[in-house]
């Protein structure tokens, strides 16, 4: 009787230790929990606002475009600011594997170009207006990642359900902080709604922040569209619902 209780006992534990590993896992290129088949093509666009107390002002307006071919998919993003010139990000990623391709990011700041290669090796540069100072970017990388402006999307394409948590792998550039590869962390999910629409609602963090900014993102159960992301950072809050 002791011995049977013992291995229902080391069996609850397995189980116990495999769920959590498979909730944990890490997500990568060509290894991941993506389900293809949510992946079209889409144009939809966003208000961006800041918020304050119980009242918000609008920023600006964020349009996203996804291109999907039989072996790219590209992700356009373009951010339109009052007075001011659009800023412009744009993802090229290998389909059906996800792995980053080429990144390229254009504002009134600064001006960005990454081709990821083979994955092995980084290259490209880093213009810093205010400054005018040109970076040349050639960084070795080890491991499989994900474009760090793609991980937004991603999110919306992985198994959803109640509790559900994972860790994505992504390379991100950043002069003022470390180069290479990193982790973002999805470090809730649970259902709920928003108008009148059933969503996921999911707590993201990631090493770029230093997981000092969370993001929750409202994802509507059926259609997989992002209705609407809360960005809590520091004391400030900005807010971001599709049109």
């Amino acid at each position: 009787m002791k011995f049977l209780k013992l291995l229902s006992l080391i069996l609850i534990l397995r189980s116990a230790v495999s769920y959590t590993s498979a909730q944990q896992s890490l997500q990568i290129p060509g290894k991941n929990q993506a389900d293809l088949s949510l992946i079209k093509n889409e144009n939809y666009s966003m208000i961006w606002y800041a918020m304050k107390d119980t009242s918000k002002m609008e920023m600006a307006k964020v349009d996203t475009k996804i291109v999907k071919t039989d072996t790219r998919i590209n992700v356009t993003t373009i951010v339109k600011m009052k007075n001011m010139p659009d800023w412009t990000d744009e993802t090229e990623l290998a389909f059906p594997n996800l792995a980053a391709v080429k990144h390229s990011s254009f504002n009134t700041q600064r001006d960005m170009v990454l081709d990821f290669g083979n994955q092995n090796m980084v290259t490209g540069y880093y213009l810093d207006k205010a400054q005018n100072k040109k970076t040349e970017i050639s960084e070795k990388t080890r491991g499989k990642f994900f474009d760090s402006n793609f991980y937004p999307q991603l999110i919306r394409w992985l198994p959803l359900k109640e509790d559900y948590t994972t860790e994505i792998s992504l390379f991100d550039y950043n002069p003022k902080s470390a180069i290479g590869i990193i982790k973002a962390y999805i470090t809730g999910t649970k259902k709920g709604t928003y108008n009148n629409k059933t969503v996921w609602i999911i707590s993201v963090t990631d090493d770029i922040s230093e997981k000092k900014v969370i993001s929750t993102y409202y994802i509507d159960v059926m259609t997989r569209e992002v209705l609407k992301q809360e960005i809590d950072m520091a004391g400030r809050k900005m807010m971001m619902e599709r049109i």
